[in-house]
């Protein structure tokens, strides 16, 4: 087998030459020895001028340091595994490689196979560079709802006080007097969400949110108070279940916000001249505790919208107050805290959500 003119002889010629790695033979005086046609192609030198100089010449200046300490420590037979650094070609471009080297100790060379890697570096820095983006988008975001929520507390407070200040016993008309009653809880629940906003975000800052044994009746409760007059107005009916599963594990604040946000775009997006219809569910499925919220509105072209529904910004219906927050809200509640949602829905049909909460 050893013989030059065997067939595995040629074979193993044959390999080295056509192989897309870069192959190389290389001493311990730092010289290229023996290069495949990759090596050369791939830095655009000659043969002749690829071993007329010493490797280190074609590695980046920032990696010759570390590239030198490394062939001393190949030089002590000791094997190289996937060391990377970079290389500059003869048309002065950068191009990373992945190296796989093995010394022979008794002949003073190292055999040594790379593998080009410039295009992962290139999709690790533009991966990178997005989610530098997105941190800061997200940063920004949460400083702006931050901000709005904790000025917003001013005018509540100063509003609550004026209702305070209102003397009842002087009005006579009960719609008035109902209508005063209403408001006032509205602006209370008002500033009740402001300082749980608040206090979540700044939960944040650890990294922490709390997860506490919720009754879903009582947290549906609260909303629906807050949207009394919307859910009047609209002549909403809303059907509750929650026979099969009454309590989970979750955070209030976003709880609160999941039954808000998908109530009121339920609501917002209801058929013309057709009452909304909104039907809210618990059930147990595969031992996961679920929510299931179905309604009769306008509903979606699945085709379309199956891929940016939950996105940031993402508008639907040419509607006046929308701003394609709710759903991303809802979404980033659901999942932050590991669990799942999905959705079903067909125009003029209406909607349906399956919200699957984690087990943990």
């Amino acid at each position: 087998m050893n013989n030059a003119n065997s067939p595995y002889a040629f074979n193993l010629e044959l390999f080295f030459e056509l192989s897309p790695d870069l192959l190389c033979i290389a001493g311990y005086d730092g010289y290229f020895k023996r290069i495949n046609h990759t090596v050369s192609k791939t830095l655009g030198y000659t043969n002749e001028e690829l071993f007329a100089r010493p490797i280190n010449e074609f590695v980046h200046p920032d990696d010759q340091d570390i590239t030198a300490g490394n062939r001393e420590h190949i030089k002590r037979n000791n094997p190289l595994l996937n060391f990377e650094n970079r290389y500059i070609t003869k048309s002065g471009e950068t191009v990373w490689l992945s190296w796989t080297s093995m010394p022979i100790d008794s002949e003073k060379v190292v055999f040594a196979v790379a593998k080009n890697i410039t295009h992962k570096k290139k999709q690790d820095d533009d991966r990178n560079l997005l989610l530098t983006h997105l941190t800061r988008a997200n940063n920004n975001l949460k400083q702006l709802t931050y901000t709005t929520s904790h000025d917003l507390r001013s005018p509540v407070n100063n509003l609550l006080s004026v209702f305070n200040l209102l003397d009842n016993t002087k009005i006579e008309n009960e719609e008035v007097l109902d209508f005063i009653v209403m408001l006032k809880a509205a602006t209370e629940k008002l500033k009740s969400t402001l300082n749980n906003y608040v206090d979540v975000l700044s939960g944040h800052e650890t990294l922490s949110v709390a997860i506490e044994d919720l009754d879903l009746e009582k947290c549906l409760d609260t909303v629906l108070q807050s949207l009394q007059s919307l859910i009047k107005d609209s002549r909403a009916s809303i059907n509750v279940d929650f026979l099969q599963v009454g309590h989970i594990k979750f955070n209030r604040a976003y709880l609160e916000s999941v039954f808000l946000n998908l109530i009121t775009n339920s609501i917002k997006y209801a058929q013309p001249h057709l009452p909304p219809v909104i039907s809210i569910l618990s059930k147990r499925e595969n031992n996961v505790d679920q929510l299931i919220f179905t309604d009769n509105g306008l509903g979606f072209d699945m085709d379309k919208v199956k891929n940016r529904i939950f996105g940031f910004n993402q508008k639907f219906h040419n509607h006046i107050d929308s701003k394609g927050i709710g759903l991303y809200l809802v979404y980033n509640h659901i999942t932050s805290l590991g669990g799942t949602i999905s959705f079903d829905s067909r125009i003029n049909k209406g909607t349906t959500f399956i919200i699957s909460f984690s087990g943990e």
